[in-house]
């Protein structure tokens, strides 16, 4: 699963194929579910910027409880789970990060690792969003996202047996694109080639979501693993 990530950049541009979006958000070192972060999503015929919750919640669901169970969708399956099929037709996004985290298993312990590219470019999540009515308000919609994951890499592997889908270029665009068939899109939910990616250790400290500072994105050097 892809459970935590990070979008240091803050105020910053987000390109993608010959898009290029302006964000004026806060750095973040450690974004959690159940947390406001941005996409980019097709609206009007335009991509545009936009801050949702993590954690998606179908829009036939009596309540926000399915949120905490979707934050990510299985590439393997999103078109065909009654939670993702609607919005993987037609309400695609992309979530930027510029890093993610996973964790290992040591002892009794688990330690985070984190992830990104080894030239250090923005990553681009494969992701859906939905729009909610609650029942007692159904004027205030609640607009939430979803990370799809797929098989892991062989720079994922040794921490973890799943990892974000990651676009780039035209599969950025074609992800957005509502022209685009389930087919197509399907073929787009791969791995980043091995050696795409590099990762070391992390405070643990960043085991609570609360602990959100750029220490996040240190490595522990007594433990730390580069490759």
């Amino acid at each position: 699963m892809c459970g935590r990530y990070s979008l240091a950049r803050g105020e910053a541009p987000w390109s993608f194929a010959e898009v290029r979006l302006e964000w004026n958000g806060q750095a973040r070192y450690n974004v959690g579910p159940m947390q406001r972060a941005p996409v980019i999503r097709r609206r009007g015929g335009r991509a545009e910027i936009d801050e949702l919750t993590w954690g998606l919640i179908p829009s036939w669901s009596r309540d926000t409880t399915i949120a905490a169970r979707c934050i990510n969708a299985r590439s393997e399956t999103v078109a065909s789970q009654p939670a993702f099929r609607s919005a993987f037709a037609r309400s695609r996004c992309l979530v930027p990060a510029d890093s993610f985290y996973e964790w290992q298993a040591e002892g009794r312990v688990k330690l985070p690792w984190r992830f990104l590219r080894k030239d250090a470019t923005p990553l681009l999540f494969a992701g859906l969003w939905e729009s909610w009515c609650p029942p007692t308000e159904p004027e205030r919609p609640v607009e939430t996202f979803t990370v799809l994951t797929t098989r892991p890499s062989g720079d994922i592997l040794p921490v973890h047996d799943r990892m974000p889908v990651i676009l780039s270029g035209s599969a950025a665009a074609d992800w957005l694109d509502p022209e685009k068939g389930a087919e197509q899109l399907l073929q787009l939910c791969v791995p980043l080639p091995e050696g795409t990616l590099r990762r070391y250790r992390v405070t643990p400290r960043m085991n609570s979501v609360a602990f959100d500072t750029p220490e996040c994105l240190l490595p522990v050097e007594s433990q730390a693993e580069l490759f």
